[in-house]
């Protein structure tokens, strides 16, 4: 199977989100990007990947939340907000705007879907599950008990939440921020594969 999209994942913590698109890019024949992009983005800014994984995936300080700095990532973008926290953002988001310009892939969370928005050939993807299962999977993975599974869903997830809509100003997780929302519970890792493959090279 072959497509001419880049595929932007987004995914609820335990959802099986990085495997399936990690399966999606083999099945399309395609590369994959995740944790690389900490790599291209450390190379072409300067700043170590230490750094860049500090604030990987992140909410923004405290200090400088949305509701005290709304106009913080326009500021950003020009250049008047540099912080080793927005200039690690802006490294990532320029690896994430190289990467597009290589070709189909596949792009694993980082805000992706919205950096490449004005591109049209960009499919946006939100993996998601409940949160009964995502505790068993999370338990099973990290040989957890419940309570700490649980736990640590729910504080990766608000994190993911925090980052995304601070620098989005869109909604982690809500239908209208995506092209496709998935329950990957409901058709499994491998069902799901074979779904968004399908779609992704019949478009």
């Amino acid at each position: 199977m072959k497509t001419e999209h880049v595929i932007t994942i987004g995914r609820q913590f335990g959802s099986g989100g990085r495997e399936i698109g990690a399966k999606l890019a083999k099945k399309l024949e395609i590369p994959v990007y995740d944790k690389e992009i900490l790599d291209r983005a450390a190379q072409e800014s300067g700043l170590s990947e230490a750094v860049i994984k500090t604030y990987d995936e992140k909410p923004r300080s405290l200090l400088f939340t949305a509701a005290t700095d709304p106009y913080a990532f326009g500021m950003m973008s020009a250049g008047v907000d540099e912080t080793v926290e927005n200039r690690a953002l802006n490294a990532s988001m320029k690896a994430i705007w190289k990467i597009e310009k290589e070709g189909p892939c596949v792009i694993i969370g980082r805000g992706a879907d919205y950096f490449l928005k004005d591109q049209e050939n960009v499919l946006k993807v939100f993996i998601y599950a409940p949160m009964e299962d995502r505790i068993k999977e999370v338990m099973k993975r990290e040989d957890i008990p419940e309570d700490r599974a649980k736990k640590m869903i729910t504080q990766i997830d608000k994190k993911r939440a925090a980052y995304y809509n601070f620098y989005t100003m869109k909604r982690w997780g809500a239908m209208e921020s995506y092209d496709i929302c998935i329950n990957s519970s409901c058709h499994g890792i491998d069902g799901t594969v074979d779904i968004l493959a399908m779609i992704a090279s019949n478009n």
